[in-house]
């Protein structure tokens, strides 16, 4: 069952590599502003889009299987029926710790595959709300 707990979601903010699948570059929507509120904290922001060269200053990948280095926290904007695909692409990885997936996405079966894969899932949850309620 995805994590509800504080003290989990904080162990997952600890991570400092996030790779924001469905990163985008039109600031005023959640899937820019929120990874932009994480880079100004200080994490270090991948973004994956694959219809933009440039998001938020930082080069994005195409998907999260062609982010290069480590990942270890995949954050999702993507429609819930798209996450089993990114699940499937986190496992392949091998280096992804967590799954984050932003308000409003969610797939029980696909977070079921991710935990019995190893990973932490946080579902249907804003990681900038949940940055700035843990952490202050």
């Amino acid at each position: 069952m995805p994590t509800q707990s504080d003290a989990e979601m904080r162990a997952v903010l600890e991570h400092r590599r996030i790779a924001v699948v469905g990163c985008s570059r039109t600031p005023g929507k959640a899937a820019h502003d929120v990874p932009a509120y994480l880079e100004r904290h200080g994490y270090e922001i991948v973004p994956v889009n694959p219809y933009a060269d440039v998001v938020i200053g930082a080069e994005a990948a195409d998907s999260l299987s062609a982010v290069e280095g480590r990942v270890e926290v995949g954050c999702v904007f993507r429609p819930s029926d798209e996450v089993a695909g990114i699940v499937d692409e986190a496992i392949d990885r091998d280096d992804v710790e967590a799954l984050w997936t932003q308000l409003g996405i969610r797939d029980d079966a696909a977070a079921e595959r991710a935990e019995s894969a190893g990973l932490t899932v946080v579902q249907d949850r804003c990681m900038k709300v949940e940055h700035g309620r843990l952490t202050a």
